[in-house]
């Protein structure tokens, strides 16, 4: 163990330590990476494994000291281990190196390392929050049976030519837009059926065409959003000549065990009274997700937070706090970003602001992981990747691309501490509900 070693353990979870590195040792690590590399080196002249030491270290001398001295910081390490009785596996990430100063003596080294933190959870109901879900009314089961028999209503034609389209309806219309008096690729359709109030088209569209009548014509104008996908038309004002070909709306369905039966084809037995049964049922667990989503996660973690209280790596809140500086940096204006970098202690006054957001977010994150390994709880690739697969279908985006993305960028592992910290929340809510 190197005599100049000397480690100041500062808490359970962050230590530092200064050593000298003799330059004796330097030496003796240099002469046996040079003989190590001596093996198998070819140089024109001298046979394989016989090149002189002088030549090798005249050739690749820098790169050989660096080796050396890599390999003397790495034997370092397991003697800064040893003095605190810890094996490698309690190290979070990389040690830094916060000084590496080279004397005729010898290096001099200061290092910073973190620790696995040690975590007491204690007793978990302590920290769950009271859970009343509401209850679910026979209103609330006879409005969704009618907003699913709607839904399954056929669409018919209104025939009076007097009606005049209202907010719900459906429009059957031919369009053609004009921007600069001249049209554009994809701004023209007919006999295309569009909810009003869908929001389907350009903000202001559909409430320009309620109040139109069968066969009435008319012109809408709509100015394009500055981020619309197509360059040529972002930020655009657009006309659209519009023509109302036809009026539809909801006809009427029998709720009946007739139509039970098309709900739930797999029951022999299916009637009205069953399918209220099964909407109760959903819309509990809807109020369930509702009222998890929206408070009781959100006030659990809090207290998860505020109660267990444990030491806290300093690199990884460091490396929280870049990673948090560099998302606030990214969604700046451009001219905020350039004066940013222009100021030095700007820049660090901001970073020092996401301190304490980053402080909870890492100590979270080792909360999960503790509740986790003692529920053996865990989160599969096969989870996570589905997730990414179902995600990307609901937003209308290409699975596939989407999962590259996250592979590339190496987010799956985000992914399943997100969906890791969602269920174990969600299993310490249920215990109460």
């Amino acid at each position: 163990m190197n005599s100049n070693l000397k480690v100041n353990k500062i808490n359970s979870a962050n230590a530092t330590a200064t050593a000298t590195i003799p330059t004796s040792e330097l030496n003796s690590k240099m002469d046996k990476v040079i003989k190590d590399a001596g093996k198998n080196m070819n140089i024109a002249g001298f046979r394989k494994g016989k090149v002189p030491a002088s030549v090798i270290k005249a050739r690749y001398g820098k790169q050989l000291e660096s080796e050396a001295q890599r390999e003397c910081v790495q034997g370092l390490m397991r003697d800064i281990l040893k003095e605190l009785g810890v094996d490698g596996t309690s190290l979070i990430g990389d040690p830094k190196i916060t000084k590496f100063e080279e004397k005729n003596s010898g290096i001099d080294v200061e290092i910073e390392l973190s620790l696995t933190p040690e975590i007491k959870l204690g007793d978990l109901n302590e920290y769950v929050p009271e859970v009343k879900i509401p209850e679910v009314s026979s209103k609330d089961v006879e409005n969704r049976l009618q907003e699913i028999a709607d839904a399954r209503a056929p669409l018919v034609s209104v025939e009076d030519g007097r009606r005049k389209l209202k907010e719900g309806e459906y429009a059957k219309i031919n369009f053609e837009g004009f921007v600069d008096d001249k049209p554009f690729d994809g701004g023209k359709a007919e006999n295309y059926l569009l909810k009003i109030g869908s929001g389907t088209f350009i903000a202001g569209f559909e409430d320009q065409l309620i109040g139109m009548k069968k066969g009435e014509e008319k012109d809408v104008n709509v100015t394009f959003p500055k981020d619309y996908k197509a360059d040529n038309l972002a930020g655009k004002d657009a006309v659209f000549k519009v023509k109302l070909v036809e009026i539809q709306t909801r006809g009427k369905i029998e709720i009946d065990d007739n139509f039970a039966k098309t709900m739930l084809p797999d029951d022999k037995e299916a009637s009205v009274e069953k399918l209220k049964e099964k909407i109760k049922e959903q819309l509990k667990i809807e109020k369930k997700q509702e009222l998890y989503n929206e408070s009781l996660k959100a006030e659990l973690i809090d207290n998860l937070n505020s109660k267990i209280e444990f030491d806290l790596p300093k690199l990884v809140v460091e490396q929280e706090m870049d990673l948090m500086m560099k998302n606030v940096f990214m969604t700046m204006p451009k001219e905020e970003q350039e004066k940013l970098l222009k100021d030095v202690e700007a820049i660090k006054k901001k970073r020092e602001e996401q301190r304490a957001e980053a402080e909870q977010s890492v100590k979270i994150t080792f909360i999960v992981d503790a509740i986790a390994k003692q529920n053996n709880m865990t989160i599969s690739d096969n989870e996570a990747i589905n997730t990414i697969y179902y995600e990307a279908m609901a937003i209308g985006q290409d699975p596939r691309a989407m999962l590259e993305h996250y592979k590339r960028n190496n987010l799956i592992p985000a992914v399943k501490m997100a969906m890791l910290e969602d269920r174990i929340l969600t299993s310490l809510l249920d215990r109460k509900a």
